[in-house]
């Protein structure tokens, strides 16, 4: 979770582009740490979703 709190931007929500490069991060973090590739999708949907409700908190 701190490798998606160091990277957000103020509009990453909006933008493809942000949401792209913070889906790359939370890949290679998943790979470097031997999660399974064919549960890697959906653990990263998961995050960006939970990232998503705790930005809120991190802008604060």
């Amino acid at each position: 979770m701190n490798t998606v709190r160091n990277n957000v931007t103020i509009d990453w929500t909006l933008r493809e582009t942000a949401r792209a490069h913070l889906r790359r991060m939370v890949k290679r973090v998943l790979r470097r740490y031997g999660y399974p590739t064919d549960k890697q999708e959906r653990a990263t949907q998961t995050v960006l979703e939970q990232a998503e409700a705790l930005s809120l908190k991190w802008a604060a």
